[in-house]
């Protein structure tokens, strides 16, 4: 048996000093929900294994990585390579698709071209146009949703509606029908030389412009849903109701006391939707009506693979690889950051 503490003074000064000898004294230190959040990311190995790789695919699509990379393990994504191809089949040379030091994923059949470079160069394209177009609709159908749910009545009704109409709209058939018709070159601002500059597009540059604002602009209704649920439960919250009775602006309560809590489902569906336009802009290179040749894309290169996959199969797997694992990380690491930012979730 352990002996007795020796005390000084009264009973409630001497219970800390009881308590904690032996104990070294630490502060309490709370951790906000940004911190727990980032915890339980942590703790999900397979969301963190996808955020890696969505991390990297970033970093890599960057112009000066991307050419350094070409530099180190592959030649241009438009030099030509008939030497390393059989002339009677069409197939390369080299074993398995002429995958070498200079070629680390082989080479196209028939003409030769490095599928390294292009398969960087085509993540490139993905990445731009699933970002850019991610952020159009998430724009635009949070403002909507926020609108809708907060104020409720005409308004509702009016961008209820609305959605209706964008979700019934054939998007496929429609970007098919105005990727095709677009001219090869186009004023984005034609405002004259006095007001602003004009800003002429034109090529590929022009289609993921296209591209951008038709998978962006006629998205936005799934985002926009989400939200304006969120804000019909968020506006009865009794934050809200003392920002009214201090007499603060609709437009307060929506920017500083709503849209802060709308962080959380804003990310989630963010990560989520990117997969998604990627895949809807390799579907449209697959048909044709994406980037045009000889700028690489994955669709396109998948579509130009159908006709040679008996000759040279790894002409498929390669694309195809690269559009199955990036769209499987980045709704890993949705899933993933949608369970950490769930409080309710264990």
């Amino acid at each position: 048996m352990t002996a007795p503490i020796e005390v000084s003074g009264s009973d409630q000064q001497a219970q800390p000093d009881a308590v904690l000898t032996g104990v070294e004294r630490k502060a309490i230190q709370g951790r906000s929900l940004g911190q727990i959040a980032w915890m339980r990311l942590r703790r999900d190995k397979v969301a963190m294994a996808g955020g890696i790789f969505v991390l990297l695919l970033i970093v890599v699509a960057l112009p000066g990585v991307t050419d350094l990379l070409v530099r180190l393990g592959g030649s241009p994504p438009n030099e030509f390579h008939q030497n390393l191809v059989d002339p009677t089949l069409g197939s390369p040379t080299g074993s398995f698709g002429g995958i070498s030091g200079d070629h680390i994923f082989g080479i196209e059949p028939v003409n030769g071209r490095d599928l390294f470079s292009r398969i960087l160069y085509g993540a490139r394209v993905s990445i731009l146009i699933g970002v850019l177009a991610t952020l159009l609709s998430v724009a635009l159908g949070t403002i909507a949703g926020i609108l809708a749910g907060y104020f409720g009545g005409w308004v509702d009704t009016l961008i209820a509606r609305l959605m209706d109409i964008f979700l019934a709209f054939p998007l496929v058939l429609f970007a098919i029908s105005l990727v095709g018709v677009i001219p090869n070159q186009m004023d984005i601002l034609p405002f004259g030389p006095d007001l602003l500059h004009v800003i002429t597009l034109e090529g590929n540059a022009l289609r993921m412009a296209v591209l951008v604002f038709i998978i962006g602009f006629f998205n936005w209704p799934y985002i926009g849903r989400i939200i304006r649920g969120q804000t019909l439960s968020l506006r009865e919250r009794e934050f809200v109701d003392a920002a009214r009775s201090l007499g603060a602006r609709n437009s307060h309560i929506l920017f500083k006391e709503i849209l802060p809590n709308l962080v959380a489902p804003i990310l989630v569906y963010s990560t989520l939707l990117i997969p998604t336009n990627i895949l809807f802009e390799a579907a449209l290179s697959f048909l044709g009506v994406g980037i045009n040749p000889p700028d690489p894309s994955w669709g396109g290169m998948l579509s130009a693979a159908t006709e040679l996959y008996t000759v040279a199969p790894h002409f498929v797997i390669v694309p195809g690889l690269a559009i199955f694992v990036t769209v499987l990380a980045f709704n890993l690491f949705g899933d993933g950051l949608r369970d950490a930012l769930d409080p309710r979730a264990r």
